[in-house]
Order: structure tokens, then sequence, then C-alpha cells
């Protein structure tokens, strides 16, 4: 946590990555969400979320190995499409049924796969400003890629819950 570079991503083909990957990750306390280690973690994740050689639209703490309750996710259903980072998150709430729709993973290199996502739901987080839990409604895409994050901080990989595969030519 030195740096302020990218951060190496894990993927699955590693069997010491996977064992990351599949753990459950814990929640920040506010010493720890006061820190000078927090805010540094919550730009890298953005900067390697971001950085062309990966491209995506959300990452999770236990992508870059760190098995804590954080995540980045783009908004797409925010004027600027900015990334925003989500300390303690969790989704409180789902409505409507539940749709298929293509996903894939950076922690999933070269696959692609249909999931069941809702695309209304309740977060909450611990708002920096008042180390207090905020609840927010999410809707759209921005709401699958949470849940997508989220999925990743129990242990659990979209290939985990994969309805369709895609077709081949299609990856």
């Amino acid at each position: 946590m030195e740096s302020e570079g990218l951060m190496r991503v894990l993927t699955i083909d590693e069997p010491s990555d996977s064992l990351v990957l599949r753990a459950e990750s814990s929640f920040l306390g506010p010493d720890a969400l006061k820190a000078p280690e927090y805010k540094r973690l919550a730009r890298r994740l953005v900067t390697t979320v971001t950085d062309p050689s990966q491209d995506g639209v959300g990452i999770a703490g236990p992508q870059v190995g760190v098995l804590r309750r954080v995540i980045a996710v783009q908004r797409f259903d925010k004027e600027g499409e900015p990334f925003e980072v989500y300390p303690n998150i969790r989704i409180v709430a789902f409505r409507g049924q539940p749709e298929a729709g293509p996903e894939g993973c950076l922690s999933v290199p070269g696959k692609r796969g249909s999931v069941l996502r809702w695309r209304d739901i309740d977060i909450c987080y611990t708002s920096l400003e008042t180390m207090q839990d905020t609840v927010e409604t999410v809707q759209g895409f921005t709401a699958v890629i949470f849940q997508h994050e989220c999925d990743h901080l129990d242990g659990v990989i979209y290939t985990d819950k994969i309805e369709v595969p895609e077709p081949k030519d299609l990856q």
C-alpha cells in the first residue's frame, strides 16, 4: 500500500489468487476509514480499474488482495459517470424481478456469461463525512455493477451465477 500506482488484479487462473477471491471480506472500522492508508487504497482502486490495461466498470478489494468491504464503481446513473468508492458496502434491498444480462470480470479474463441481477436495489455504506451508515437507491446497469462487486466481498464470482454462457464467438 505504500505506492500510488496500479495494483495487480488477482485472477481465478492462479490457485493462490483464487483462495483470496473466495474469501469473505471484513468491515472497516472508523479509525481505518480515517487513516491515510484507506484514502490511498481508494485512489489506487480507481486508478487500477480505470487503467486502459483493465478498462473496467467496477473493482472490489479482494480483486487486489485486500479482504475488506470496499468497492469502486462507475456511476452510469450520475452525470459525468464518475467512479466512486464505497466502504463497508452491502445491499439491503432488492425490488422487482431479476433480469438476465451479460457479465465479465477483471478476475475472470476472457470469459463472459449471462447472470440474473436486479435492476433496482438499495445499498448501505459508511459515509466518510459522518461515519454513519448511508442508504441509497441504485437502478439500471449501475445496480448490476454494485451486485457484481458486492458478490466479490462475499467470495462469490459471477461464474457461480451464470445462467446461460455467452457463445464463444461473442467473446
